[in-house]
């Protein structure tokens, strides 16, 4: 009998409306998580090529003393100028996606009945194409910039980066086989990630 493969859900959508909430829920129903951005922080630590290829690209100012990347710093430059954005991007994608397809591999090795890819660029970053289902996180736009605050997020730079994720949700939703509204209570977006959670599950198998 061949075992049945994992499914593999892609979590996508804006800043602030909870994917890595949803992929805490989803991860207490048993499916493992592989945080794409976690790892692309992994591979702008100190030593890392990236780092340098960052350093060389935006100048020694996004380097603090300790040579650590100064992640503040380089987010007030990158969320200002899409083009510094793509840069930013071309360098730590190629970085950082061996290490996603690690994950994913090391995942279905010790048999998980689900994997997720939490990403904020799935899609532009290519990861889609791995996943059976991609999901589109979103919230009430007041939520989303309540959050951000809760976060210890100044409003300015809340409104930045918001701002440089313009029209995020419609770019994204045609590449999304679900939506998954996080407003309201928690317990009632669980529910809603529950149940799709299930579907997701019953169509592979």
């Amino acid at each position: 009998m061949t075992a049945r493969r994992a499914v593999r859900i892609g979590l996508t959508g804006p800043i602030g409306c909870g994917k890595s909430t949803v992929a805490g829920w989803l991860a207490v129903r048993g499916a493992a998580v592989v945080d794409a951005d976690g790892l692309a922080r992994e591979v702008t630590e100190p030593g890392q090529p990236a780092l340098a290829a960052i350093v060389e690209r935006f100048g020694p100012d996004v380097r603090r003393g300790d040579g650590s990347l100064d992640r503040q710093g380089l987010a007030a430059i990158v969320f200002a100028d899409p083009a510094e954005l793509a840069a930013l991007e071309a360098i730590v994608h190629p970085a950082v996606r061996p290490r996603i397809l690690a994950a994913i591999e090391a995942a279905e090795a010790d048999g998980a009945r689900a994997i997720v890819v939490e990403a904020i660029r799935l899609v532009e970053g290519g990861l889609a194409e791995l996943c059976d289902e991609v999901w589109l996180v979103v919230c009430d736009p007041t939520e989303q910039r309540a959050r951000l605050g809760a976060r210890g997020m100044d409003d300015a730079d809340a409104a930045r980066r918001i701002a440089a994720q313009e029209g995020i949700r419609e770019r994204l939703r045609p590449h999304a086989g679900r939506v998954i509204d996080t407003s309201g209570p928690p317990s009632a977006a669980e529910a809603r990630v529950d149940a799709a959670f299930r579907e997701a599950l019953a169509l592979t198998r």
